[in-house]
């Protein structure tokens, strides 16, 4: 049995949100904060590895690695953390039921090398929750790089470019990323609370919320299974008293639905889109991130939306801007 999930099955296990009803009015939450406000409050967001730490995740790392264990073979079993494990788990318990969202500094990625920090942020995944594939390829880690492709063309994958990427949701329920190298210019992480953004929209328009509670289609850009329409159809938000606003939001994908002659949009899931992309765009909301080499970012897909500004790279292949990006089913 292989030790991650398949792309599908990490969808339909994120997209199996409890709903009981529409809340009234504003959601309190700590997942519900202001850009501007935790830019301030970065010790509380930001964790450094310890040389303990570093030393317990090296010794792991390198046994997998020296037993010839695949990337794919690799657990939580074999991945042993013993002392760091209970420190994994406060980082969880904020991405599910704080304020969404944790950066760990320190892997010292530079000296370690691209494979070893490959297998050192996969085994540290398996702590965190339940690693996934990331396409119906079953692409484990993701490589968001530059590959030269067309960033105008839609049916491109925006993180394959150097384009800016917009507001959007992964279909895991939390997306980490590791960073390896750094643009020459450009291409900070920016994130929004998708729970602060739902209490604006009951704010300025409260006859917008229950939108949010419809299906709405989104586009599958060729990645349907033979025989499928091209589109799925999902609310993007769901809530229960006891777990909260979980929200699934791709403005792109929820747009291009309509080049399907089966999907239109009336005017108030335009209403609601322009809104909500409007909203992203708030620097008040937006907290933006440096993320330097041996960051790892991880965020909530239910809590939080996130994108990244375009950038300028380097000529030289060696130090082009290179993440990898981890799912995971928590």
């Amino acid at each position: 049995m292989p030790e991650f999930r398949s792309f599908r099955d990490q969808s339909l296990h994120y997209f199996m949100r409890d709903h009981s009803q529409i809340p009234v009015g504003r959601i309190e939450s700590p997942a519900a904060w202001h850009g501007a406000a935790m830019k301030t409050r970065q010790e509380d967001w930001l964790v450094h590895l310890s040389s303990a730490d570093l030393a317990e995740i090296e010794a792991a790392t390198d046994q997998a690695l020296s037993s010839g264990l695949e990337l794919s073979a690799v657990s939580k079993h074999s991945f042993a953390l013993p002392t760091l494990s209970p420190k994994i788990a406060a980082w969880r318990r904020e991405i599910c039921d704080g304020r969404g969202f944790v950066v760990v500094r320190g892997l010292p990625v530079r000296e370690w090398g691209e494979e070893k920090s490959a297998y050192a942020y996969w085994g540290l995944g398996h702590h965190l929750g339940h690693p996934g594939a990331q396409n119906p390829q079953n692409e484990l880690l993701g490589h968001v790089v530059d590959y030269g492709e067309e960033a105008e063309n839609p049916m491109v994958r925006r993180y394959r470019t150097t384009g800016n990427i917009d507001f959007h949701c992964d279909a895991a329920d939390a997306v980490g990323l590791l960073c390896l190298h750094t643009a020459k210019s450009g291409g900070q992480s920016r994130i929004v609370s998708s729970v602060a953004i739902y209490n604006e929209i009951a704010a300025q328009r409260p006859d917008l919320v229950a939108r949010l509670f419809d299906p709405i289609e989104l586009d599958l850009r060729g990645e349907e299974r033979p025989g499928d329409a091209g589109f799925i159809s999902l609310p993007p938000c769901r809530y229960t008293s006891k777990g909260g606003l979980k929200t699934f939001y791709h403005s792109e994908y929820f747009r291009s639905a309509a080049r399907h002659d089966a999907v239109t949009h009336d005017q108030t899931t335009t209403d609601l889109l322009d809104l909500y992309d409007t909203l992203c765009l708030r620097p008040d909301l937006q907290l933006d991130m440096w993320l330097e080499p041996g960051d790892m970012q991880f965020i909530s897909n239910h809590t939080t939306v996130h994108s990244r500004t375009e950038y300028e790279d380097w000529p030289e292949r060696h130090r082009k801007r290179h993440l990898l990006r981890l799912w995971l089913s928590l």
